[in-house]
């Protein structure tokens, strides 16, 4: 993946910012909250009820940044560190995924999919990695308590 820049800051804010909107905050809330289909037919797509619309709402904005994050626009590191929406809303979706491809399409929310497996990864990576050094920094603390320098 390329080096975070000022460019993929701004093009985060501006994802952040869409984000914002009310109509997206109350699509948001609804997926995260309230959404807990255990079928397809249960997500009622493209029956004009508000849920079906947060759904497709919400699913569509994750796919479309999955897609940027999957092609480099935005470096993954930068985006997986300051960013969980997404891999929370694969979570609540994933389950019924499968039947939407049917009645969809073979791709349907497949660049969301890619991204969370991965942002999954580098999140189990990261933890290693925060752990070791958070014993590590122990040891260093208990080493100064004592007295003792250490490097």
């Amino acid at each position: 993946m390329s080096k975070s820049s000022v460019e993929q800051a701004e093009l985060m804010l501006r994802l952040f910012e869409l984000r914002r909107d009310p109509e997206m905050r109350r699509a948001r809330t609804y997926v995260m909250h309230e959404f807990k289909p255990t079928s397809w037919e249960e997500v009622h797509y493209l029956s004009g009820e508000d849920g079906d619309r947060w759904f497709r709402m919400v699913t569509s904005y994750w796919e479309m940044v999955a897609g940027m994050v999957n092609r480099g626009l935005i470096d993954e590191d930068l985006f997986f560190d300051t960013q969980g929406e997404g891999l929370f809303v694969w979570l609540r979706v994933k389950d019924v995924v499968p039947e939407g491809r049917k009645h969809l399409r073979p791709t349907w929310l497949w660049n969301l999919e890619q991204m969370a497996i991965r942002q999954q990864a580098w999140r189990e990576r990261s933890y290693v990695a925060v752990d070791k050094a958070i014993a590590k920094g122990s040891k260093l603390r208990d080493s100064k308590k004592d007295g003792k320098r250490t490097r």
